[in-house]
């Protein structure tokens, strides 16, 4: 076996460059779409477990988290939460034991999202996060739903592209079996340690979509803000004016010509040893 190694050292190296190579340019498009897949299940499972309620178990549901929202619009919004008041927060909204609240549809960059209780980061990984202490996603005057995100994972898009939205764009969270739309009126890149923009305004209805900025450095953090409009009816997806390619649909025509020469060079260096051993 050594010998046979010996003997083609170089068809070996090759090979298992080659086939790193392919994996690292699988990963991307594979990861996502895995992740995509499993975001559509938890929103279809969603959908089926808001279905199967009975009106008095909905109406419920919906009571205490309009009643969650009118004590914030009273006290603010908490940016510290005691465990008995978490514990309260994860309650409310509760219509499995998976922990999701509802779902938030993006059309402009075509992003249909799962929305969690919490923001830990086993939930973030794969999902949107409602950050604890905020209004909860059922609306109201004096309300502010914040949720987050991540951007830039190789597994998953998530937030990636909400740096595309501009004031006019909308958004819409989906609840039991409720369709709130936001338009996009502010857009603002603030440190982690500000604040000010995620307040509660009197009367007004917010929910703003966090993440970090810039790309890849994550030193501040970009808040979208919508304001609560209308629904539009059919909830019409917005498309953008250029077609952007996806880079992990770029990035296999760029290793390709790479993986190529890499595999010409494995059949010559094949070729060649074997004349060397028939001379």
């Amino acid at each position: 076996m050594k010998r046979w190694i010996k003997k083609n050292l170089v068809t070996v190296i090759l090979t298992m460059i080659m086939l790193v190579g392919i994996g690292l340019i699988a990963y991307p498009s594979v990861a996502d779409w895995w992740n995509s897949f499993h975001q559509s299940r938890a929103v279809s499972s969603y959908a089926s477990v808001v279905a199967s309620m009975d009106r008095n178990e909905y109406d419920d549901i919906l009571k205490k988290a309009e009643e969650y929202n009118a004590k914030l619009a009273q006290k603010g919004i908490q940016w510290q939460s005691s465990d008995e008041e978490v514990a309260e927060y994860n309650e409310v909204l509760k219509v499995d034991n998976t922990g999701i609240m509802g779902y938030i549809d993006i059309p402009k960059i075509r992003v249909q999202l799962p929305i969690y209780h919490g923001t830990d980061e086993s939930i973030l990984q794969i999902a949107i996060g409602h950050l604890v202490g905020t209004s909860l996603p059922v609306g109201g005057e004096s309300s502010h739903c914040i949720v987050s995100g991540h951007r830039g994972l190789p597994s998953a898009r998530l937030f990636t592209d909400i740096d595309q939205l501009v004031p006019g764009d909308t958004w819409t969270l989906n609840v039991l079996d409720q369709t709130l739309t936001y338009e996009v009126d502010q857009v603002r890149v603030v440190l982690p340690t500000d604040l000010s923009y995620l307040a509660l305004e009197e009367g007004q209805d917010y929910c703003t979509l966090v993440t970090c900025t810039p790309y890849g450095v994550n030193t501040h953090r970009l808040l979208v803000r919508g304001h609560r409009i209308a629904n539009v009816q059919g909830n019409a997806r917005v498309t953008a004016d250029a077609l952007q390619i996806e880079p992990v649909y770029v990035a296999p025509f760029v290793a390709a010509p790479m993986l190529v020469i890499l595999f010409i060079m494995l059949l010559f260096t094949t070729r060649k040893g074997r004349r060397n051993r028939r001379e």
